[in-house]
């Protein structure tokens, strides 16, 4: 660990510990320390760096906006930069897929659009409780650590989480159990003690919990149960949006229409802080600065996000090679799962491998680090080990990644089971 950081940052330190190594530059899919050393980049920013790092064709028009002492805060005023990206948003996003939408400028992080969300849902409906789903994450401030299913999680919050029923989520109570129609059940029953929801919120996959994957029937049901009950159905697309499933969204080949979905992570296509929460127009029941944030106008992320959004999203070309792509990295996992009695969920570009061992996505996190790889774990009990390369990983990275990935998971199942055999041996000795 770096002495500076061991000396100063607080404990609540993560992802510095479990890759501990100083870097000093990155481009596209790798990572580069001070000691010279390289990493290929299976972690992407938890998926805020779907076109990899420091793409040249955003760079260049960011650098030439700040050179031109282009406007970086502004609140929410207008500025040629967030015009420039509202209309590029519309014309390329959201027309294209026939959705209406309005734009709202929340903050800069997800849970500042997952807070607008569930704000505004309440004010709509003028009901307070709002329905989560098992294993979800939304978020670390108070509404959306709220919503947010991880235990330890939500031991940080220091107080009780109130105004959210939990309900599970597809496959939660086993393959042979149908969650909506459970749900349905507490919600037609007005004994059930479940008070109607103001809104349903949910991931299409969920990620930080594991890569649990909702089927497009049950989405459709869910989708139809909301609208059953008056209550909104919300899609936090914060991780699984901007390309991450092979569609900007990931509820699109659903075919479901959320009432309000939540955007950040990738949006501005640099790591630069941008969210929006948008939602249909007549939901607009905002007074003028009833939800506002002192970061909501981060030009600099306009600029990026608008360049992205030409560079990657003009056609479908992106988004065809990622389901491609993504559908052979399934085929390499799962051949590797297979030989560690483990299984591969996902979509896309996003695959879990969860392993019955629970130790071993740790393990093996940890030797990929060795092996000049960074990939990380989720789960409940971090059983998962995570792919989230960039979208444009070249070729020959992804086929060297996966390379290192399978060298360590062999590697960490060996020494566990070694480890496990000693300890057996030993154990059955001293008996």
């Amino acid at each position: 660990m770096n002495p500076t950081i061991e000396a100063h940052e607080s404990k609540v330190r993560s992802y510095c510990r479990s890759f501990p190594a100083v870097f000093t530059r990155a481009e596209g899919a790798t990572l580069h320390t001070k000691g010279g050393e390289r990493y290929i980049d299976f972690f992407a920013g938890a998926g805020t760096l779907n076109y990899g790092h420091n793409p040249p064709a955003l760079r260049g028009k960011l650098v030439e906006y700040i050179e031109r002492a282009g406007v970086t805060h502004g609140l929410d005023m207008a500025t040629e930069a967030k015009i420039a990206f509202l209309d590029r948003f519309v014309q390329t996003v959201l027309q294209p897929r026939k959705l209406d939408y309005k734009v709202m400028f929340p903050g800069p992080t997800g849970t500042n659009s997952v807070e607008a969300a569930i704000k505004l849902a309440r004010k709509v409906t003028g009901r307070s409780h709002v329905i989560a789903f098992t294993n979800a994450f939304h978020g670390m401030t108070l509404g959306s650590l709220a919503l947010t299913g991880n235990a330890s999680k939500r031991r940080g919050a220091g107080q009780s989480l109130h105004e959210v029923n939990r309900m599970p989520f597809e496959g939660f109570l086993g393959d042979d159990v149908d969650t909506i129609d459970v749900i349905a059940t507490y919600l037609d029953d007005p004994s059930s003690g479940v008070d109607a929801p103001a809104a349903f919120i949910v991931e299409t996959i969920q990620g930080e919990g594991g890569i649990h994957v909702a089927s497009d029937r049950w989405l459709q049901r869910l989708a139809q149960l909301a609208d059953r009950h008056g209550a909104l159905l919300i899609v936090d697309d914060i991780q699984m949006g901007c390309g991450r499933t092979g569609d900007f969204f990931s509820f699109e080949q659903s075919g479901i229409e959320p009432d309000i979905v939540c955007l950040s992570k990738s949006l501005s296509g640099y790591g630069l802080p941008l969210a929006l929460t948008l939602f249909r127009p007549e939901l607009d029941a905002w007074s003028p600065g009833e939800h506002n944030g002192t970061f909501r106008g981060h030009n600099l992320a306009f600029v990026t996000a608008e360049a992205a959004l030409e560079h990657f999203w003009q056609d479908g070309t992106l988004g065809k090679r990622v389901k491609k792509r993504g559908a052979e990295v399934c085929r390499t996992l799962t051949e590797l799962a297979r030989r560690h009695g483990a299984t591969v969920r996902g979509r896309g570009f996003v695959y879990g491998i969860d392993f019955d061992d629970t130790d071993l996505a740790g393990a093996a996190s940890r030797e990929a680090f060795e092996r000049g790889l960074l990939i990380e774990t989720a789960g409940a009990h971090d059983e998962v080990l995570k792919f989230l390369a960039p979208l444009t990983i070249s070729d020959g990275l992804l086929e060297q990644g996966l390379g290192h990935l399978v060298d360590a998971i062999d590697a960490a199942a060996g020494t566990l089971s070694n480890g496990k055999s000693k300890a057996a041996t030993a154990a059955a000795a001293e008996a």
